[in-house]
């Protein structure tokens, strides 16, 4: 079992470009009503896994919705496992051997993939996919089953993205989570990981 070790959560690295914020505001507004023990408690129940990278700066590869939930709620710090060090790779080494691994995601908040270089260096500068957040929803409602296929959110968000209009998604999200669990049932998504064959 890897060992659980902590860090300031201001100081992790993103390894993705998007965040869905609706999603980040209920972490949040749940973890600012815990008192200070149950926060550290409910962080060290869900360690972020790290790589650890050139310079010895520390890559969150999943939990990015919670570490920035976390930071917005002045939580300083987080917990975290190391999956892998490759501190000692080269900064262009390091991103090769991370998308091999399947342990960053640049695409950006229309689905385009972007150079490494467009990766947010801090959780704050992560931006907003609200595709990302309506495939949270469908996932919480049993529209899909959570998987640990990496970044499989993302991948059900691009689907949502390509079948609920962004004005019906920003005019009422509720109703766009209604819309999206529907489609997240039709055959078509019987190919993204996590799909519920009923």
């Amino acid at each position: 079992m890897p060992t659980l070790q902590t860090a300031i959560i201001d100081h992790l690295r993103p390894t993705q470009l998007t965040i869905g914020k609706i999603e980040v505001d209920e972490k949040r507004k749940k973890l600012a009503a815990l008192t200070a023990k149950d926060q550290v408690k409910f962080l060290q129940d869900h360690p972020m896994p790290v790589v650890v990278g050139p310079e010895q700066a520390l890559y969150i590869t999943d939990h990015h919705h919670l570490a920035r939930a976390a930071l917005e709620a002045k939580v300083t710090t987080g917990c975290f496992v190391v999956e892998a060090d490759l501190s000692k790779l080269s900064l262009e080494d390091f991103w090769e051997d991370m998308d091999k691994n399947l342990w960053v995601h640049p695409l950006d908040e229309n689905g385009v993939r972007r150079r490494y270089a467009s990766i947010p260096r801090h959780l704050k500068d992560l931006v907003d996919d609200v595709y990302r957040s309506l495939a949270g929803y469908v996932r919480d409602a049993g529209g899909y089953e959570k998987t640990k296929t990496a970044f499989a959110e993302f991948i059900w968000a691009d689907y949502f993205r390509r079948n609920v209009a962004i004005e019906d998604v920003r005019a009422n999200f509720g109703d766009a989570v209604k819309v999206a669990l529907r489609l997240a049932r039709s055959p078509h998504a019987k190919g993204i990981p996590g799909f519920i064959d009923k």
